[in-house]
């Protein structure tokens, strides 16, 4: 493998070989017995695009590895599930002691093609989460997930008929709707470091417009708060959902209303230099923002204080 360009793997089949293991049963759908495979050991990171899904449950047993997305890295030792969807660039790293135990699931896009889960499998956002923010769930969980696992796997060994995909792909929607539900569970359960992560984001913010170079950089971007609280734009929109009801790009736009409002009623900068002053392009569109928040213009605001 390239060790410098991501290495593409473009099927299922092509990646069982690379791990030397049989041929999968079905071109398009694979169960991979993690505790049958070795994997490639490097003290370099080596990184991989996969052209299909991947959902891996699994456990380290012995030594350490590191996965990552991009320059995200993660050491795990509990059970824990995550996922890759197409495209994603993904690289890991094992030591000579590793072992592992736990399923993974391959998933070729075209399998999917033509049935309602093609269309909504993107809404499931744990797939742009970094392998940091994977769900660790619980020994019940896991058995819950298994199942859905194993019944797949019984389905593509057994005798293939017209209702085998339909079948298949409802255990797959079944599955990714389980862990949906384990993902809220992890962010309601963790909610003391959501708070610091949301105390983080007010702070992050606060200080953005307090910068003078707002004008030139423009209005901050969830991807890059996201990359300063070393989180993926879903994560953090995910947690803030949980914790307050609103999105980060709701928490930036109730920033951006906030500071307005203390230029509006303490300066007499008009209403152009303040838009400006908060980086936005355009005043019209501050204007339109402002309204849409506040019902008022932020002239009609500055007005209610004389």
């Amino acid at each position: 493998m390239n060790k410098q360009q991501p290495y593409r793997i473009r099927t299922l089949q092509e990646y069982h070989k690379i791990l030397d293991i049989s041929s999968p049963q079905h071109p398009m759908v694979s169960v991979i017995d993690l505790s049958e495979i070795t994997p490639y050991q490097s003290e370099e990171s080596i990184k991989v695009v996969f052209d299909f899904y991947m959902i891996s449950l699994k456990k380290v047993d012995a030594g350490k590895v590191h996965y990552g997305y991009g320059q995200q890295k993660y050491d795990f030792s509990n059970g824990i599930l995550f996922f890759i969807a197409p495209n994603q660039v993904f690289s890991f790293k094992a030591d000579q002691d590793f072992k592992s135990s736990g399923m993974m699931l391959l998933i070729h896009p075209d399998f999917l093609w033509g049935s309602a889960l093609s269309k909504t499998i993107r809404k499931y956002e744990f797939f742009s989460y970094a392998v940091h923010e994977a769900l660790f769930v619980s020994e019940k969980e896991e058995a819950i997930l298994n199942g859905f696992i194993a019944n797949i796997e019984h389905e593509y060994h057994s005798h293939i008929d017209r209702f085998s995909d339909s079948i298949i792909i409802s255990q797959i929607e079944s599955l990714l709707n389980y862990a949906d539900r384990f993902y809220t569970r992890q962010f309601l359960t963790r909610k003391i470091s959501g708070s610091r992560l949301l105390d983080q984001l007010e702070k992050i913010l606060d200080d953005y417009f307090e910068k003078e170079d707002v004008m030139d950089k423009g209005l901050p971007t969830v991807p890059y708060v996201a990359g300063l609280l070393n989180c993926s734009p879903n994560y953090l929109s995910g947690v803030l959902k949980i914790l307050t009801g609103r999105n980060t790009q709701q928490h930036i736009h109730e920033k951006v209303i906030e500071k307005a409002k203390e230029k509006l009623s303490t300066t007499t900068l008009t209403v152009s230099e303040i838009a400006f002053e908060l980086g936005f392009e355009y005043p019209q569109s501050f204007s339109k923002l402002f309204k849409s928040k506040t019902k008022l213009s932020p002239v009609e605001f500055r007005a209610s204080f004389n």
